[in-house]
């Protein structure tokens, strides 16, 4: 859907951080847990080592604390002025309260009202979605979204196909009125409801109840059917890229580069080859930090945020849980260090 509004105020990112625990877990450990090799995890994925949170005292929340403070900081932004909080995240700190009024007031946001989105490893993409439409009702200034998950908090150590994949990491981004023409331009967004069977944490819900059964079962772990999951992102990221590229009239040459979801480098591929786009143009960190879920988008931006000039052309595409996707494309707000 176009970015357009009556009031003529496009929304734009105006500063980026990201944070991810300092614990490696790489794939020669994993070797030693589980029936898998570095290479075949490499070959597979992408993915070389991941970051673990393995403090039980450092939750979702405090992931996404980190970042938060760290935004604020590099860019002497007084929380107070912050209008809203959202959350993107699959890990929660608990069911019921939500996490993001917690971290509104440990970063001492205390103007802002903060909820919680779900939308699995699409959750920031959406949340993106949310947080312009919150600046363009010019109701709101400052929009801080963070997308944070501690997956390793859900993952089964002793299941190789999920294991090898999910890392823990948090970024933040920050949505004001643009004062220029670059910013939020246009997005596509779809599910599948029939997919959650492919992709889900069965237990801890009103349809499965946690019981004294529960964890001896792994219904509190999550789990994928790898191979249904793989199909469809392919299918379905690379569509929703190539429907806002339509949209735009854009050509690949037009991008200046793709943000794509850090599940799988083989999904990535197939997304850059239906866009025509060369390698140097796909950012990936995938190799160093996994599958961070509703984290991977803004470590994206925090990594490479002195690669962007103002007015680059830049989209963004996920696939996760539900089935959930999408594609976003912005032109970018301003110039590292200006």
């Amino acid at each position: 859907m176009k970015s357009i509004n009556s009031k003529g105020i496009k929304a734009a990112i105006t500063a980026v951080s990201g944070y991810v625990p300092s614990e490696i877990l790489s794939n020669n450990d994993l070797e030693k847990m589980v029936d898998t090799n570095n290479e075949w995890i490499v070959t597979r994925t992408g993915i070389k080592e991941r970051r673990i949170a393995r403090n039980p005292l450092e939750p979702t929340s405090f992931l996404a604390i980190q970042a938060a403070n760290q935004l604020l900081q590099k860019n002497d932004i007084d929380p107070a002025t912050i209008d809203l909080v959202i959350v993107a995240t699959v890990t929660p700190d608990m069911p019921v309260a939500a996490t993001a009024p917690f971290v509104a007031t440990q970063i001492g946001a205390h103007n802002a009202f903060g909820f919680d989105l779900q939308a699995a490893c699409s959750g920031f993409l959406y949340g993106m979605s949310s947080a312009v439409n919150y600046i363009e009702s010019a109701r709101y200034q400052k929009v801080l979204l963070i997308g944070a998950d501690k997956m390793s908090s859900i993952v089964d150590y002793t299941d190789r196909s999920t294991c090898i994949i999910f890392g823990d990491g948090a970024g933040a981004v920050l949505f004001e009125p643009s004062l220029n023409d670059f910013g939020w331009e246009d997005s596509y967004f779809r599910s599948d409801g029939s997919g959650r069977e492919f992709l889900n944490i069965k237990s801890g819900g009103s349809l499965h109840p946690f019981n004294e059964n529960t964890f001896a079962e792994g219904g509190h772990n999550i789990f994928q059917e790898g191979q249904m999951v793989f199909k469809n992102a392919v299918k379905n990221m690379a569509d929703a890229a190539e429907k806002v590229m339509i949209q735009n009239q854009l050509k690949g040459s037009d991008i200046a580069y793709l943000l794509p979801h850090q599940a799988n480098k083989r999904i990535i591929d197939a997304t850059a080859r239906r866009m025509n786009l060369s390698d140097e143009r796909v950012l990936m960190n995938i190799e160093k930090y996994g599958n961070t879920t509703a984290a991977t988008l803004p470590l994206l931006l925090s990594d490479y945020e002195s690669k962007f000039s103002k007015g680059d052309k830049l989209v963004f595409a996920a696939f996760g849980g539900g089935f959930t996707w999408g594609a976003a494309y912005l032109t970018w707000n301003y110039d590292y260090n200006n």
